[in-house]
């Protein structure tokens, strides 16, 4: 299987910028399908680790090399993105609700 998507894509898939635009365009879409900032901040994590290839060597460079590394370096902008996507929106009023009398006691 990997030799396919090797054949396919080529050996370096993982470094180029459209496989992650694409990967940030199906987790904005699960966004729209299952809202809740979970899946946005994957697809800002994703947007990002783009531009950084987009922009290429001077920028890019410092990224290493291997796949499971590049997972790392997404999974920690993703998280960076979730958290200032929280910050910034906030929580919303009413979003936890506290129960002081239940029906039951009487």
């Amino acid at each position: 299987m990997e030799a396919l998507i090797a054949a396919l894509l080529g050996d370096a898939w993982w470094q180029r910028w459209w496989t992650w635009g694409m990967l940030a365009a199906v987790f904005g879409i699960l966004e729209l399908l299952a809202p809740g900032y979970i899946f946005l901040g994957f697809a800002v994590g994703a947007s990002a680790m783009a531009a950084i290839f987009l922009v290429g060597e001077p920028v890019s460079g410092w990224l290493p090399e291997g796949l499971p590394a590049l997972s790392v370096v997404f999974a920690v902008l993703s998280i960076l993105a979730w958290v200032a996507l929280r910050y910034a929106m906030g929580v919303r009023k009413g979003q936890t609700r506290i129960i002081h009398h239940d029906i039951n006691d009487d």
